[in-house]
């Protein structure tokens, strides 16, 4: 059975509480459930995580490397800033799938840049917590582009 791994970034743990014109207004936990049903409807296991600590996201993605067909991560503000999580996803052996709830383009424009894209599969944003699934299903089809 495939296994992908969930990482959500820091003040994600936030939801709820944020703007809702760029968050929503899920919790964090309500994101969590629907990944939850998700993956019982489509036979796969998942395991989310949330920190905001940059050393914990590290951490989790090294160990991913032998235990998961894949990752999608939210790096929320991480995102602009660290080369650390970059050069961590660099390194490992499976495919990962950048998301964000809010367009991260109709942003301010610090925002929209990424340190961690180019060593990502692809990134996905602007979705709401659909973002999630739509970089779920892309590994669960093998994490193969068809273009």
């Amino acid at each position: 059975m495939q296994r992908i791994l969930v990482i959500h970034g820091p003040n994600l743990n936030l939801l709820g509480k944020r703007p809702e014109k760029f968050y929503g207004d899920l919790s964090i936990d309500d994101i969590n459930k629907r990944l939850m049903e998700f993956s019982r409807a489509n036979n796969f296991d998942i395991e989310i995580f949330q920190s905001n600590s940059e050393s914990e996201i590290i951490d989790v993605i090294q160990k991913a490397d032998k235990s998961f067909h894949g990752i999608v991560i939210n790096p929320a503000a991480y995102t602009h800033t660290s080369i650390a999580i970059r050069d961590c996803i660099e390194a490992v052996d499976i495919p990962v799938i950048e998301v964000h709830l809010s367009n991260i383009y109709s942003r301010e424009e610090f925002r929209q840049k990424s340190m961690t894209t180019p060593v990502c599969v692809g990134q996905i944003s602007g979705f709401g917590y659909y973002s999630y699934i739509l970089g779920i299903e892309y590994l669960l089809k093998g994490g193969k582009n068809e273009i």
